[in-house]
């Protein structure tokens, strides 16, 4: 769709442009609303705490653009842009949208959900390492690479079904306390069948909005002479992970941080199950796994997930903002890494 839509807009006067933007961001903010207010109807609705809402539902959502992104690249072989796509979004949701959550908005945490969500997002990503390391080759790992097999590919596809149930079970365990303090006044009678609509509709707006958002930012940026690098490390970099960015900014602005924690780290795990399980199940022989995964993107993985796993162990009731500032500089830190590491690039980390 953007290719589509880059060579419209690279025949539109600068000034449609500016407007196009402005459409673009007003359907994004919009549509983040739409689907921030659904999904806390529905919590409130069905008794189920908005973490688990959005690390499930809505982080379903979210996370469409970088299923259709890695599978079609996968499809036409393009293996790093798959796993690329999959492995910068974790980054990206973690350390930049998270951060920034954290930083302007009150995110509370539930000890005993974050933690075990935490858990598997940690879990989660650690797997996706071991699954692509060549044991009969580990020589050659940072020269050669690795593959992510189409039978892992499948397995993957089978744990995001375990993944689903489990949580599906988790939210009708809840207690009832764990939805308190909506501040959004509900509907006592809304139907569940409208709420879930209004959240698919909300989705949906956000994806259409961010799908047009970049390629004409990046035009714009284009027509002002703006250096390719820049655009790279800035709109490529979190171009995927927009969609979970504004649902995270409308959650905070609304007061229901939960909702956006649990976006993040219900994102982070499709997209090791959903988005790298999709991927390589469609492609014959698996992903092959370039060697800059293992010495520069893996780690850089591991590390902002790490930091988030220790931040939510030392947290009691609620993220401080200096500990938004530690996952936002934690998030720099890759960027900068995917410039001055040999082979590293930083347009794979969205």
């Amino acid at each position: 769709m953007e290719a589509w839509l880059s060579g419209i807009f690279e025949q539109l006067p600068l000034v449609v442009l500016f407007v196009i933007i402005a459409a673009a961001l007003a359907v994004l903010v919009k549509g983040a609303d739409i689907l921030v207010d659904q999904a806390v109807s529905l919590s409130v609705k069905w008794g189920v705490p908005k973490m688990l809402i959005g690390a499930t539902i809505v982080s379903l959502g979210t996370t469409l653009p970088e299923v259709s992104v890695s599978v079609i690249a996968a499809i036409q072989g393009a293996p790093g842009l798959a796993l690329g796509n999959a492995v910068g979004s974790i980054i990206a949701d973690t350390g930049l949208i998270l951060g920034l959550a954290v930083v302007i908005g009150r995110v509370p945490v539930d000890r005993t959900l974050v933690s075990r969500q935490s858990w598997i997002q940690f879990a989660s990503s650690g797997l996706l390492v071991l699954v692509c390391i060549p044991y009969l080759r580990m020589g050659k790992m940072f020269s050669h690479g690795g593959r992510l097999p189409q039978l892992v590919g499948f397995i993957l596809l089978a744990l995001l079904v375990v993944y689903i149930l489990r949580s599906i079970t988790w939210s009708k365990a809840a207690p009832p306390d764990a939805i308190a303090g909506s501040t959004v006044t509900i509907d006592k009678g809304v139907r569940p069948g409208l709420a879930i609509l209004g959240v698919v509709i909300g989705i949906a707006l956000v994806v259409i909005g961010s799908r047009v958002l970049i390629p004409a930012v990046e035009e714009t940026a284009l027509r002002l002479h703006i250096p390719d690098a820049i655009i790279a490390a800035t709109l490529v970099a979190f171009g995927t992970s927009l969609p979970e960015l504004a649902t995270a900014i409308a959650s905070v602005r609304k007061g229901h941080g939960e909702l956006a924690l649990g976006n993040v780290l219900g994102a982070d795990v499709l997209n090791v199950l959903f988005v790298s399980g999709a991927s390589a199940a469609v492609t014959k022989g698996g992903l092959t796994v370039p060697p800059e995964f293992f010495y520069l993107f893996f780690p850089s993985m591991i590390f902002v997930v790490t930091v988030l796993r220790v931040g939510v162990s030392r947290t009691k009731n609620q993220f401080s903002k200096a500990f938004g500032f530690i996952l936002l500089a934690a998030y720099v830190t890759t960027v900068v890494l995917g410039y001055v590491v040999p082979g590293g690039s930083a347009p794979t980390l969205h």
